[in-house]
């Protein structure tokens, strides 16, 4: 296996293999948590095993509580939840399709499971579920600081409050949501979608947009922790569109070329600006993806070589890019500076 990289070299700061094909990535605190598509799950501290468990009928997400003290993993017919303190580990195998997970807080935990959310606490004790959607919950989203949860389905994203089973505020849109992203602000809820376009409601009054004429589906998006800026893929371009002031409606997005086939995005932790994505060609590029004006073409300050392609992306707090390949193999890049790419 072959690495390189333009500019000043990265320091690697550790290396891990799993034996299985990694799907998802989540860092919490000094916690990696790595997921195969077998099911195979493995939490590391510094590229050392501290945790390890496996998923019955394969895994599709993983996720760290805040604190780093808990893990919930959900796959095509089961999810989990892994304690820290003690390796517990809960196996709930409920042969729905459990899509992902969303923590409110350290406290509390959202499962798609099937055509509802559980919300569970951290140990795993159900405290609500809402009612069936109109098919299968494809994302989830909390908004208000963990008092509000945003369900995706086809048809409408659900807006549920605390112990409502019923939805408090519904987003109608007729197509299928794959991808859910929430403003950190709360001011915007945006859908990626099997149509190949990305629809925005205001979550305030329910204004609408739509951002069509992507060649793909829309099967990734994140806002960075500004709120303000909109990364997606679609396209061999990632596209960054600009929602603050009064939002993206009649603009255009910055466009970062590098992939053929966009496999993972991830934005560095604060407000410079700092995107990685990844692609199947195994290529990782590091972007300033805010300069530049609308409908700027922009080049990666950096990119990342291997042979293999790239599954999943985390940061593990600013300074620490995890990366992981499809043969298995888990890296974590150090980037000095919180300011340098």
């Amino acid at each position: 296996m072959s690495i390189s990289a333009s500019g000043q070299a990265l320091t690697i700061a550790w290396e891990f293999v799993i034996d299985d094909a990694p799907i998802a990535l989540s860092a919490r605190g000094d916690l990696v948590a790595v997921a195969g598509a077998s099911g195979t799950v493995r939490v590391l501290e510094a590229g050392a095993e501290v945790g390890a468990l496996e998923l019955p009928g394969g895994a599709l997400s993983v996720k760290l509580s805040p604190d780093a003290a808990h893990l919930v993993v959900t796959g095509p017919t089961a999810y989990a939840l892994w304690r820290r303190a003690d390796g517990r580990t809960a196996v709930y195998e409920t042969g729905a399709w459990s899509s992902t997970a969303a923590w409110a807080n350290h406290e509390r935990v959202a499962v798609a499971s099937g055509r509802r959310a559980l919300v569970l606490d951290a140990d795993g004790e159900e405290l609500w579920v809402t009612e069936p959607a109109a098919s299968t919950v494809t994302d989830l989203a909390w908004m208000r600081e963990g008092r509000r949860l945003a369900v995706a389905a086809y048809g409408a994203v659900r807006c549920h409050e605390r112990h409502t089973a019923r939805p408090v505020v519904t987003y109608p849109y007729l197509g299928s949501h794959l991808a859910l992203a929430v403003a950190p602000t709360d001011r915007w809820i945006c859908s990626g979608n099997q149509d190949a376009s990305i629809h925005i409601w205001r979550a305030r009054d329910g204004e609408e947009l739509t951002m069509s004429g992507y060649p793909e589906k829309i099967s990734r998006l994140a806002f960075d922790d500004t709120g303000f800026w909109l990364a997606a893929d679609g396209a061999p371009d990632v596209t960054v569109w600009d929602f603050s002031g009064k939002g993206p409606a009649g603009t255009a997005p910055r466009s970062l070329r590098c992939h053929e086939t966009i496999t993972a995005l991830a934005w560095r932790p604060g407000g410079a600006g700092h995107l990685a994505s990844g692609g199947d060609d195994g290529t990782v590029a590091l972007w300033r993806a805010t300069a530049g004006h609308p409908a700027s073409r922009l080049r990666p300050v950096r990119t990342l070589d291997d042979e293999t392609a790239v599954a999943a992306l985390a940061w593990s707090g600013p300074h620490l890019l995890i990366v992981s390949y499809r043969d298995g193999l888990v890296r974590a890049y150090s980037l000095p500076s919180r300011n340098t790419l």
